[in-house]
């Protein structure tokens, strides 16, 4: 990958990501990716890091699998892997079309995951049923391009405070509450949480997934995690523990301290701060 010349207003992310199996479950069916790309090629990125978005643009994304014995590890590894090879060609086809062509070329790549995902659960007696949720963020200088399938979320907590849910859960739970027939309290402790409305695989016919696009400015902050850590944390929690100065590892605080107060649930964040 080429570095550009001039550096001196390029945009840094510096990310921080972590998973975690909880204190109940024995395997671990959460995964998370970050990757770097261009046209030609694709660089995995480590737990911890920093890099600037002018030779290449960035992805991450976390991913809970469902199923029982080790399908949903398999779903969720197979969700990422998949999105590692097919990001290089994702980028030519937004860089052939128009800016608007980014949340089509994602819908695709969940569209192809999905299917991917299926076959295997059709094939294979025990892959029956697995499927896996999806929420990725695709950065690329000064604009951030999501697509998301299932409950695990996006936040975005802007350089000027508060913090909002950019992701909806497809849950009948998640419905209620963004209905305000819920409080964020219920929500939590609703018997019926977990289930799901819509996952990639998991014998759903369609996968339409939710896309859009922020904006982003220097001092933003985006917190990618699995139902892991809601389970653990109420949103305001999980704002202090982003907030908090002086960690180089945000993510790290904030699996521990849902772990901590729940532990039930693989437990998974990435962290991805805008320099």
């Amino acid at each position: 990958m080429h570095p550009h010349h001039d550096i001196s207003n390029a945009v840094c992310l510096r990310w921080s990501a972590l998973s975690d199996c909880g204190k109940v479950r024995k395997n671990n069916e959460d995964s998370f990716l970050g990757v770097q790309f261009d046209a030609r090629e694709v660089r995995l990125l480590g737990k911890l890091g920093e890099a600037s978005l002018d030779s290449a643009d960035m992805a991450f994304a976390v991913s809970d699998g469902v199923g029982g014995a080790m399908a949903g590890e398999f779903a969720s590894r197979i969700t990422v892997e998949k999105i590692t090879r097919l990001m290089p060609r994702a980028f030519k086809q937004a860089a052939a079309g128009i800016s608007s062509g980014r949340p089509d070329v994602l819908a695709e790549l969940f569209t192809q995951i999905h299917r991917a995902i299926t076959h295997l659960g059709e094939s294979y007696e025990e892959c029956r049923g697995m499927g896996a949720t999806l929420s990725l963020c695709w950065f690329t200088p000064g604009r951030m391009v999501f697509a998301h399938v299932g409950d695990s979320r996006i936040y975005y907590l802007p350089a000027s405070g508060g913090m909002k849910q950019i992701t909806e859960d497809d849950t009948f739970v998640g419905w209620l509450r963004r209905n305000g027939r819920l409080s964020e309290y219920e929500a939590r402790n609703h018997p019926a949480r977990n289930r799901l409305q819509k996952a990639l695989g998991g014998g759903n016919q369609f996968v339409d997934p939710q896309v859009g696009a922020v904006a982003f400015e220097k001092g933003d902050t985006f917190v990618l995690c699995t139902d892991g850590v809601v389970d653990g944390l109420f949103d305001h929690a999980i704002a202090d523990c982003i907030r908090t100065p002086g960690t180089p590892d945000p993510a790290q605080r904030l699996v521990r301290a849902a772990v901590e107060q729940s532990g039930r649930d693989n437990t998974t964040a990435v962290v991805v701060e805008v320099l």
